[in-house]
């Protein structure tokens, strides 16, 4: 199972703060947005992954990240010529993909709850069985939908149709950025016509799915966040959670290091290394003493 971070776009909506700087490259409290899409699917056991950035962005993102190796994983890098749509990141990343099913973690969605990293290992064993078609989507209630992409269930909650940003929502279940999809979705996004707005829409490949019968949607409830942090409002919200919890608790969120240090990626030798590149930061005083921790039995 592979992985693709969609953090093109234009970030208009942030404007002035993105005029000179990709909006996934803005700070959420105490790390780049791209630390928490790309940890979610590092929790979910996701070690090859492709980051699809807009032109110009990409030796910035290089910099920052690197070729993933100091968290045990390896990133490649891709660019999205102009905004074409959620769909467009399975025809840019074609040849990254190479036949195999995926998971897609938009770069400005934040994602926190017990049990996510449960439900993603899932929908990836559902993605890679070769016996049958299958996508799997989420779920969160929101309060105003008519933003979103939104799910319509039965009453046993089986998806009924997706629309995209209805005006009229018939429901207040959004589809958040993160989707897992077996190795169809490369046929099915090619096969996509452009919206109105001249996107391929990521509804459109769900909404296919769910005709041929291989849609699964797991709702995220009570316990769970989800920020889409492409507004400044919803940018300040996120930073003030991520600050609230690790405040809390002294655990951080969205740490790209930990992660790979609980999910047996790298040992504690190498995180020791990481550590002692931030030792003039409360973050390389946390990773030693995760290192002192040790790895969780």
């Amino acid at each position: 199972m592979k992985g693709i971070v969609l953090a093109g776009g234009s970030g208009t909506r942030l404007y002035p703060l993105t005029r000179a700087m990709s909006k996934q490259l803005l700070p959420i409290y105490d790390k780049p947005m791209i630390y928490y899409p790309l940890s979610t699917l590092m929790l979910g056991g996701i070690r090859d992954i492709l980051v699809i950035t807009a032109p110009g962005d990409a030796p910035l993102f290089r910099a920052l990240l690197g070729d993933g190796s100091q968290w045990g994983i390896a990133l490649s890098y891709a660019v999205q010529p102009t905004p074409g749509g959620l769909a467009q990141a399975f025809l840019i990343g074609r040849g990254f993909l190479a036949g195999e099913g995926c998971a897609l973690a938009l770069g400005d969605n934040l994602i926190y709850g017990d049990g996510v990293a449960r439900m993603m290992q899932q929908a990836g064993a559902r993605a890679v069985d070769r016996a049958r078609s299958t996508a799997t989507i989420f779920g969160y209630r929101v309060q105003d939908p008519e933003r979103y992409g939104v799910v319509t269930f039965d009453r046993d909650f089986r998806a009924l149709a997706i629309e995209e940003k209805p005006t009229a929502p018939r429901s207040s279940w959004a589809v958040i950025g993160l989707y897992f999809y077996d190795a169809a979705v490369t046929e099915i996004a090619a096969a996509l016509t452009p919206s109105p707005r001249g996107e391929l829409e990521i509804t459109d490949v769900n909404n296919e799915y769910l005709r041929r019968g291989a849609l699964t949607v797991e709702r995220l409830g009570r316990g769970h966040a989800w920020f889409d942090t492409g507004t400044h409002e919803s940018l300040l919200e996120a930073s003030e959670f991520v600050r609230t919890l690790e405040k809390r608790t002294g655990q951080k969120i969205g740490c790209l290091e930990e992660v790979a240090f609980r999910q047996g990626f790298i040992g504690t030798d190498a995180l020791l290394r990481l550590a002692e590149l931030h030792d003039k930061s409360d973050y390389g005083a946390y990773l030693a003493r995760l290192a002192e921790e040790g790895p969780l039995s």
